[in-house]
């Protein structure tokens, strides 16, 4: 264990941005790190805990590190310090009209966007509960930029009806930007950004996560319990031990679905579009024919982008796709719902192919995610025959949701923001046509 000091000096104190890349930065390391100030405590990888502690200019931080390089750890953190919390040039506050807002969503983004001055994200959010659509667009007039999520929908008219408003950033606080029209953004002088990444082990953990609960019929075994029903039945499963898995995608999310199926004893094939040479000398796992993976998969995980056209991933696992698969194949997807021809897989399911499949996201789903129908009649007819099925489960879009994730896409996000108003290279998050 080794601790430094670390004094204040910024005139907005330790303010959301430089607590944001902390936290960031704490996620990804080894060591534990504690962070005191007077006589509270907060974790390292904890945004909210860090801004909590109320540090003001003034103030020393106790820095603690825990296991692993420990030096390394506390020279990270204390280069994160210093270069987040150095004096910067004022900029005007940018406006944002912040669409599907949920209450987790708001916990993060108005903490983050708190402070207004010297380093901060100067940005001004105003919350919608709508989502953005071509009719709720006109409620962006008046802004600066937009921040809107996977379910929300820009297509042209509603770019155009953006660009009426004045709009001139969409902010997407998510990796996938298919349900904006870029070319009708640039068209529209409209710059559009997206989070590239995240938390690429909550994906994949929440796709282990499916395989093991659809595998293991760990829904109905809860359920039954429930009901004092303790027989066995029903619940047969399979090891996953010594079988193989297929990664179909193998970029950061893939790449971590496969190091955890790796730990499971698994042999690991992947296939991409562009194979990263790096894993195979690493030993992490084999590329292979996409066709070959699926004949030979017990395991077959979707961790690939959803891109339109003839060459595209738009239905990749189609009838034909699924006929190549064993029988007892599990499919999970934690992707893009377009990847998978939903009728055919249901067709399939009918036929009894599939051991199990677990699905976060799925054709179809759009009406439902982020929204409480429990006092609803089930008319979703794509969900309802989903989940006639004992063997496969449905989540509602929720690989994503863990706390370091929501703080990585906050902080990501209006640093984008940030990034725009400074007239600073978006890089790689700039969605281009």
């Amino acid at each position: 264990m080794k601790t430094i000091t670390y004094e204040i000096t910024n005139p907005l104190g330790m303010h959301a941005r430089p607590a944001a890349f902390v936290a960031q930065a704490c996620v990804a390391l080894p060591s534990q790190i504690t962070i005191k100030c007077g006589d509270k405590k907060a974790n390292g990888d904890n945004v909210l805990q860090i801004l909590a502690l109320d540090a003001q200019q003034g103030s020393v931080l106790e820095i603690t590190a825990e296991g692993g390089d420990e030096d390394l750890a506390l020279s990270t953190i204390k280069e994160e310090l210093d270069r987040r919390l150095k004096r910067y040039e004022e900029v005007p506050v940018l406006k944002i009209a912040f669409f599907g807002a949920k209450d987790y969503d708001r916990i993060f983004f108005s903490e983050l966007a708190s402070d207004v001055g010297e380093g901060a994200y100067n940005c001004d959010i105003k919350y919608f509960n709508a989502r953005l659509t071509p009719e709720t667009a006109g409620l962006a007039k008046g802004f600066d930029a937009v921040c809107i999520f996977v379910n929300d929908e820009c297509p042209r008219s509603a770019v155009e009806k953006l660009h009426e408003c004045g709009i001139k950033l969409i902010l997407l606080r998510c990796a996938g930007f298919n349900n904006v029209d870029l070319q009708a953004a640039k068209e529209c002088g409209i710059r559009v950004a997206r989070v590239p990444a995240y938390s690429p082990y909550a994906v994949a953990e929440h796709a282990i996560t499916l395989a093991m609960t659809c595998n293991r019929r760990m829904h109905k075994a809860v359920n039954k319990v429930k009901d004092n029903n303790f027989a066995l039945s029903g619940l047969l499963g399979v090891d996953l031990h010594n079988k193989v898995a297929g990664i179909m995608g193998t970029g950061k999310i893939g790449q971590c679905m496969a190091a955890i199926c790796k730990g499971f004893g698994m042999t690991v094939l992947g296939w991409d579009a562009f194979p990263n040479q790096k894993l195979v000398e690493q030993g992490l796992l084999t590329y292979v024919e996409k066709d070959e993976l699926l004949a030979k998969a017990d395991l077959i995980s979707l961790h690939a982008p959803l891109i339109m056209g003839p060459k595209g991933t738009y239905h990749m696992i189609d009838a034909d796709a699924i006929s190549k698969m064993k029988d007892t194949a599990i499919l999970i997807n934690t992707a893009r719902g377009g990847l998978i021809d939903t009728e055919a897989l249901i067709d399939a399911l009918k036929a009894g192919k599939f051991h199990a499949v677990g699905l976060d996201v799925y054709e179809g789903e759009d009406a439902n995610v982020y929204t409480d129908h429990s006092d609803d009649f089930l008319v979703n007819d794509i969900t309802a025959r989903l989940t006639m099925f004992p063997n496969v489960v449905l989540t509602s879009h929720q690989a994503f949701f863990t706390r370091e994730a929501l703080q990585a896409i906050a902080a990501v996000t209006l640093e984008n923001a940030r990034n725009f108003n400074q007239g600073v290279d978006l890089g790689a998050a700039e969605c281009k046509a």
